[in-house]
């Protein structure tokens, strides 16, 4: 199976490209970000181009079985960019995809469409409300995938949560240099709340049943993330226990700290976003059931055990991880004001 994956050099797209490659399929990755190719199988093709391209577009996908959507800006890049990437990159794509009648969608959205949402769990069918511009272009994204799923284009749109692993770097590294340091990690609110995460080899195994898929009942919506009932006091305690470096959770009030992050947002000063500092102490956990009856999907692993999988693995690795602005996966991020917490902390 010849399969093209958008956001080729991101963190989601490397584990996806392994799954894929295990199964037999010849894959093509895009992006405009730079390739680390020692990290991929030689049999891999790397191009360099972006996704509002048309030509480059059309040229890929008309040789191709399978697509797999991941491009995206996140939500530290521009209003703009956002929508540019997001929006009119993700139209160009499924449009070229109907045009050339490719057999199979993947489409990596979010549950950053739901919002701030008053009950738990989410379902597929609950309102679409997304936070900032990044939860906003993901919903208009959804839109787009309706309509041409509409129109005949087999499409599976897949919403995970959070998800982690070996490689992941982002906000989730300032946590594990935390950790590492021996610092004590604020969480926002009592820390009783279930913040559902998702460990991103689980979730390349549900993108890959969604392809692979026997029939129409693929051609849908499935919300993705782990099973355990986990709570943010546990898997981050779990994973303080786990480094031995003194570091425990400690709790921070919600009045206090969330107008404070918000100011340090808007003054650019912290790297932390609404959707995370707005929701981390509220429950935030999603219903897999539809994925689990429908595609026979099981995730492996818990909150805890890929905290600590990802964690060892930034320890192993930590004097090689590239240095960023806050605008990728697979970069370390940087801390702004943070740093000073952290050494009063």
């Amino acid at each position: 199976m010849r399969v093209l994956i958008t956001g080729g050099a991101g963190f989601f797209a490397l584990h996806m490209t392994k799954k894929c490659v295990e199964m037999g399929c010849d894959v093509t990755l895009l992006d405009i970000a730079e390739y680390h190719a020692e990290d991929y199988d030689k049999s891999v093709k790397l191009v360099n181009g972006d996704v509002r391209d048309e030509k480059k577009m059309d040229e890929l996908i008309s040789q191709t079985d399978w697509v797999i959507h991941a491009a995206a800006a996140l939500p530290l890049a521009t209003r703009e960019e956002i929508f540019s990437t997001n929006v009119d990159g993700s139209r160009n794509v499924l449009s070229l995809c109907y045009k050339h009648k490719t057999k199979r969608v993947a489409v990596i959205s979010s549950t950053a469409v739901y919002g701030v949402p008053d009950h738990h769990p989410l379902f597929e069918t609950d309102k679409l409300e997304g936070v900032g511009p990044y939860g906003e272009s993901k919903v208009a994204l959804e839109g787009i995938c309706n309509e041409y799923r509409e129109k005949g284009l087999y499409i599976s749109t897949i919403r995970p949560k959070t998800f982690i692993g070996t490689y992941r770097l982002g906000v989730f590294q300032i946590l594990y240099n935390w950790v590492e340091e021996g610092h004590k990690i604020p969480l926002i609110g009592n820390g009783k709340n279930r913040y559902q995460l998702l460990e991103v080899d689980d979730l390349c195994d549900a993108v890959y049943l969604a392809l692979s898929h026997e029939g129409d009942e693929a051609n849908d919506i499935f919300n993705i993330g782990a099973v355990s009932t986990l709570t943010e006091n546990e898997y981050v305690g779990a994973l303080c226990e786990y480094a031995k470096s003194g570091s425990r959770v400690m709790h921070t009030p919600v009045w206090l700290v969330i107008p404070a992050l918000t100011i340090f947002e808007k003054l650019h000063l912290s790297p932390l976003y609404k959707w995370v500092y707005g929701t981390a102490h509220t429950d935030s956990f999603v219903s897999v059931d539809k994925a689990r009856k429908v595609l026979g999907w099981e995730p492996k692993y818990d909150e805890s055990q890929a905290l600590i999988r990802s964690y060892q693995w930034y320890i192993d690795n930590k004097d090689s991880i590239a240095k960023g602005t806050g605008t990728t996966h697979r970069i370390a991020w940087a801390q702004g004001i943070l740093a000073l917490f952290k050494k009063i902390l």
